[in-house]
């Protein structure tokens, strides 16, 4: 299985919290499409003839594109790499993107899941977020994609914000519910260095809200989602039964995947390799037939580790047999060693040779994994 993740620069506004790899000024749009399926091109012997089974568009705004740049994008992609004809192929949008028009144009393209990044359902949470929409134009954008025949369907949302209450974070879910999407994927907000929301901390304008209380908007998350028939597959996302992400499913069980465009990463199971970051450093690489990416191979530490911290935040956990088979003996009895007393206070349970987090377990996840993750000095 091979997946593909195409990473999209473009906004039109920077939203407060994000610390990923954007930029406002569209007017490389043409060129930056141009580029990339040249780097598509060139790209082709990464995944050694492997059948795509997934591909993701996210950013960035991938809806910011024009779909007639989209269409080039995919006649690129399925010109150069055999996509399996049950492909996953998602796309990221922001709700005030999807007009009635360019919800039709997106039905002459072969995606076929759409990942809206609504964040909330608070007016004054989308204002502190500094987004593009309100509550009401996201709820009626999730009755249009669902008109125009989409049925996998994610929104993002997020938690924690400043002075957020259970109240006001369960009406959030009770809405994300009645819209009848088939996953959720839920993020607590976080200040990340160099971001607005950042600055605003470190100027006393913004009060995070206490561990008490992110501990019990998590909690309230786990409880409805079940409730509502999602299934917990992952720490952050949830789905109905059969419903997961396919793509990102993919990263946490460590199968190969390209990414395209720049500040993308790739992962072939013994090394990992990232774009130039710069649209400009991108397209100017690219054009000019010099390297365009960076990379780096994993020690036999790195990939046991890489395995650990993947495998461990998903409901399917870290399996001995399977472990056995990809490492050797000494990293193993080392992890069995260090989980032990995990399992003996009831954060981890081992069941049938497999270790998965218990629900207080998932609580402390990071604690946990940094706990239990090999030193680099182990020696297999």
């Amino acid at each position: 299985m091979a997946g593909i993740y195409i990473h999209i620069p473009y906004c039109i506004t920077r939203c407060s919290y994000c610390d990923f790899y954007t930029v406002i000024d569209t007017h490389t749009k043409t060129d930056f499409t141009s580029t990339l399926c040249k780097e598509i091109a060139a790209s082709v012997e990464y995944l050694k003839g492997e059948p795509i089974q997934t591909i993701y568009l996210g950013g960035g705004t991938p809806s910011v594109m024009r779909v007639t740049e989209l269409k080039r994008i995919f006649d690129a992609l399925f010109s150069h790499f055999t996509v399996d004809a049950w492909a996953e192929i998602t796309m990221e949008a922001n709700p005030d993107d999807l007009s009635d028009a360019y919800l039709q144009q997106l039905k002459t393209l072969p995606v076929n899941r759409l990942s809206l990044g609504v964040q909330s359902f608070d007016d004054d949470d989308l204002t502190f977020m500094n987004r593009r929409h309100t509550a009401s134009e996201a709820i009626e954008v999730v009755h249009k994609v669902k008109k125009a025949g989409y049925n996998n369907v994610t929104i993002d949302l997020i938690y924690g914000l400043p002075k957020q209450t259970p109240t006001k974070w369960k009406k959030n879910l009770d809405i994300a519910f009645s819209l009848g999407v088939e996953h959720l994927s839920c993020y607590h907000l976080m200040y990340e260095e160099g971001t607005p929301l950042y600055q605003q901390l470190h100027q006393k304008r913004v009060t995070p809200v206490t561990e008490k209380v992110s501990n019990k908007l998590f909690e309230l998350l786990m409880d409805e989602t079940r409730k509502a028939g999602f299934e917990h597959y992952e720490i952050s996302n949830f789905a109905k039964p059969g419903r997961y992400s396919r793509h990102n499913t993919a990263y946490w069980t460590g199968e190969t995947y390209l990414g395209l465009g720049p500040s993308a990463h790739s992962f072939n199971g013994v090394s990992r390799r990232w774009n130039k970051q710069g649209v400009h450093a991108y397209l100017q690489a690219i054009e000019k037939g010099l390297p365009f990416f960076e990379e780096e191979h994993l020690s036999d530490v790195e990939q046991f580790n890489e395995y650990i911290i993947t495998r461990m935040r998903t409901q399917w956990g870290c399996t001995i047999a399977e472990m056995q088979q990809k490492f050797a003996e000494t990293p193993l009895q080392v992890f069995q060693k260090n989980m032990q007393k995990w399992v003996e206070r009831d954060r981890v349970a081992c069941k049938n040779g497999t270790y998965t987090f218990t629900r207080s377990g998932i609580m402390i996840s990071d604690a946990i994994l940094s706990d239990v993750i090999l030193d680099a000095d182990v020696v297999f």
